[in-house]
């Protein structure tokens, strides 16, 4: 009867010791690693977040530009679309003609572009275009430094992980003075564990900045060509204007 249970206890501890799910290698594991593995479980969440955001984010600006070009090139008035924009613009695009056409205002028709300083109307509007491209561009790259954060450094957490669960494991080996594969295969199994989500936190973000860092780039540069074309059709109106004046 005593050496059933001792083997049904046995049996159990095999049972438990061969275990190597997931959530198994996490409650066996060292608070120091469940410590690294809470906080790569966090990152890898936060990351697919602003992956997500950022990737809705973009397909939206992208439509809103398209639908403003259309607007704008419409051959209207741009004092026009200027009203019925209004002060709130919903995109950085819109954002950029806001401000140039608020400074063009300021030069009302009929006045030469009088001023005290050696700064020129189309110098003012070119200045202030390119200050609301950085500042709405900056709004819309926040939080993307994180995604390059944790692709650095997601697999050197994780490894941190593996090496102390590998010291534990030795030093199981060592208080047990036995070097099975029973002894040895569940410690290392949890150290190994920290690795593969650091490399599974940190691979998505690293691909995910490269490809959204380089779509942004591409709006930006499409506002940067924008501001230069409506900074020309200004330029243009202001020629036209001394001359009329003249």
């Amino acid at each position: 009867m005593e050496s059933n249970v001792v083997d049904a206890t046995l049996l159990a501890g095999s049972v438990v010791a061969d275990d190597f799910s997931m959530i198994s290698l996490f409650l066996r594991a060292d608070v120091v690693v469940k410590a690294v593995i809470v906080i790569l479980i966090i990152a890898s969440i936060w990351c697919w977040a602003i992956i997500f955001e950022k990737l809705l984010t973009l397909r939206k600006l992208n439509k809103s530009a398209d639908s403003f070009e259309g607007a704008f090139w419409s051959g209207g008035s741009l004092d026009d679309l200027y009203d019925r924009i209004g002060i709130k613009p919903s995109d950085p695009m819109s954002a950029v003609f806001v401000a140039a056409m608020r400074e063009w205002r300021r030069n009302p028709p009929g006045t030469k572009d009088v001023s005290t300083t050696s700064v020129t109307l189309p110098e003012r509007i070119d200045r202030v275009m390119q200050i609301t491209l950085t500042r709405e561009m900056e709004r819309v790259e926040r939080q993307l430094t994180f995604l390059a954060t944790t692709g650095s450094t997601a697999p050197f957490i994780g490894l941190f992980g593996t090496v102390w669960g590998i010291m534990n494991s030795f030093q199981s080996i060592a208080m047990s003075q036995n070097t099975s594969l029973a002894v040895v295969a569940p410690g290392i199994a949890e150290a190994l564990f920290a690795t593969a989500l650091g490399l599974l936190a940190a691979i998505p973000a690293v691909i995910a900045y490269n490809k959204i860092s380089k779509d942004l780039d591409r709006y930006a540069s499409r506002l940067d060509t924008f501001a230069g074309e409506l900074a020309a059709i200004l330029s243009r109106e202001l020629d036209a204007r001394s001359d009329h004046g003249s």
